[in-house]
């Protein structure tokens, strides 16, 4: 990997980290806040808190290009559209 600016080879502690590390720690941290609690639907829980900001973040990025948007995450534009429903993702106009 290569840095952009100099085309010298990235060293290791200039990576981001990865973004999978990132989810595990905080999936880690949210299970030892819990304590001695039994989470419940975890899995409905935390899709209910990535995906929606996973969305909107990706139409930020296409300036509101739903296809776009919908080829990047890899589904229809109609489940898009659905999935921009159920999180109440406010679109103007076609746009984010």
């Amino acid at each position: 990997m290569t840095t952009e600016s100099n085309k010298q080879p990235a060293k290791l502690a200039d990576l981001p980290t990865p973004l999978r590390k990132n989810v595990q720690e905080a999936i880690r941290r949210y299970l030892e806040d819990m304590g001695q609690s039994q989470p419940e639907s975890l899995y409905r829980i935390l899709m209910a808190q990535v995906e929606p900001p996973l969305i909107e973040e990706v139409l930020r990025f296409t300036q509101g290009n739903q296809s776009r948007t919908a080829k990047i995450l890899g589904m229809t534009r109609n489940t898009l559209r659905t999935k921009l429903h159920f999180y109440d993702i406010p679109i103007r106009n076609g746009k984010y």
